[in-house]
């Protein structure tokens, strides 16, 4: 039977998007490649939402906070490298994000505590992040001090969303075909050189073995019509699947690239 992985393109879309959010928060002007290096994201709580949130802080390079009581989400945040260190007080998490946001560096620290406690701690610390997730559960001053709330963005009219994976070999292939969708990139793709280039590693085995893209349709169109010629002319030996959207909709069944390709021409 097939795996299903619908679960997998789910999550990475979403950390997808609050990528793309978390860059167009901070970067308003043009970029070789956008990034949050010394910048201080807090994620919240270490929920679904916090986890993508986390993950998508990771990929842009920010230095990011959570916190959790949850010993479950404590250890599984650790175990699919959605975090880097798991401390016991804000005092530890401010030593390791301090020296990281001075170097520019990205890093992922979770609190093992309630985020209200450390919410408030924070306050009254003067700690101000410089983005927030959405809805933190004590964080409400947070805003009146400058920080920024972080919403998932859509896809703008003039983009598609881009899914594929391979019915085989993953580890071999992906890769391939990642260094193919990046030289595919147009300038207008800013955000998507970075997004290619890390997400596998940050998403991990969390979105194994899928891959999601936000690009203009050109980009689209030159990577799927040059996988399949890699396909005709047997230098991609393994079945690629493709999904490409041009609305919001992101539970389409999977396109033959052929009739994808028609549908936005």
């Amino acid at each position: 039977m097939p795996l299903d992985l619908t679960p997998r393109f789910t999550f990475a879309l979403q950390v997808e998007r609050l990528y793309t959010a978390l860059l167009q928060a901070v970067h308003s002007g043009l970029s070789s490649e956008p990034g949050l290096g010394g910048k201080l994201l807090y994620a919240g709580e270490l929920d679904g939402q916090g986890r993508a949130l986390l993950v998508a802080g990771n990929i842009a390079g920010a230095a990011s906070l959570a916190a959790t009581a949850g010993q479950v989400a404590q250890k599984q945040a650790i175990r699919d490298g959605v975090a880097d260190f798991l401390v016991t007080s804000l005092d530890e998490a401010l030593r390791i994000l301090k020296n990281e946001i001075r170097k520019g560096e990205t890093v992922a620290v979770c609190v093992a505590a309630g985020p209200e406690a450390i919410e408030r701690e924070m306050l009254e610390r003067g700690v101000l992040p410089d983005l927030l997730a959405a809805n933190p559960l004590g964080g409400a001053a947070f805003p009146n001090q400058g920080a920024r709330r972080i919403e998932p963005c859509g896809r703008k009219e003039e983009q598609v969303l881009l899914r594929w994976s391979v019915a085989s070999a993953q580890a071999l292939w992906l890769p391939k075909l990642d260094a193919l969708a990046l030289d595919c990139l147009g300038p207008e793709d800013r955000a998507a050189p970075r997004w290619l280039r890390l997400a596998p590693r940050y998403l991990g085995r969390l979105a194994q073995g899928v891959r999601v893209l936000t690009c203009a349709p050109e980009s689209a169109r030159e990577f799927v019509t040059r996988v399949q010629q890699g396909v005709k002319h047997g230098e991609i030996g393994v079945e690629v699947r493709f999904s490409l959207n041009s609305h919001e909709e992101t539970d389409l069944p999977w396109s033959s690239p052929p009739d994808a390709l028609r549908d936005q021409g």
